[in-house]
């Protein structure tokens, strides 16, 4: 068949597919679960229990993030075999940096001081008798303060009983480092 055909066949199709046509969507199930009142009883129990295992924390090996000139620092917080959360580190200060403000800087960093300077960080910590619910973990947060900041976030199950890991960095810990 000549090209030209073929441009026609083209052309007349489109133009018999550009008919409108009035659709509505399928309604998607709800994902939202059933309304559970929060029980503030679980709450004090999830603080309980970020107390008692903060003493259980220990720093992971340190994960290293270059760029061109600049290196970023976050230690993984492990809690038996799992992560539970990550420490950005301050190279100039030799100090945690607070949640939410990653420390970039050019200058070359040694991995032992930096767990070291974590580990006193972890001694010195406290748990804030506070926590915000989380419903897509269905999970309590309970942040972990040094010196005034907040360095970590701790989630914990809604019963209050469980530490729950954060999966995704204890996949990162384990790509970088042998446990």
């Amino acid at each position: 068949m000549p090209v030209a055909i073929w441009q026609k066949v083209l052309i007349i199709f489109i133009e018999c597919s550009l008919e409108v046509v009035e659709m509505t969507p399928p309604l998607l199930p709800s994902s939202k679960k059933p309304y559970e009142p929060i029980d503030i009883d679980s709450l004090n129990k999830a603080i309980d229990t970020v107390k008692t295992a903060l003493r259980f924390f220990t720093p992971g090996w340190p994960i290293v993030k270059r760029g061109l000139r600049e290196v970023h620092v976050d230690l993984p917080i492990m809690y038996i075999d799992f992560a539970v959360d990550r420490v950005h580190y301050d190279p100039i200060l030799k100090a945690p940096s607070p949640k939410g403000r990653p420390v970039r800087v050019e200058r070359e960093i040694k991995l032992e001081e930096i767990r070291n300077a974590i580990e006193k960080a972890l001694r010195e910590a406290y748990v804030i008798e506070a926590a915000e619910f989380r419903e897509p973990e269905d999970a309590w947060v309970i942040p972990v303060a040094w010196k005034k900041m907040i360095i970590l976030h701790v989630k914990v199950s809604r019963d209050g009983e469980e530490i729950v890991p954060d999966y995704g960095l204890t996949e990162e810990v384990r790509r970088h480092v042998d446990l």
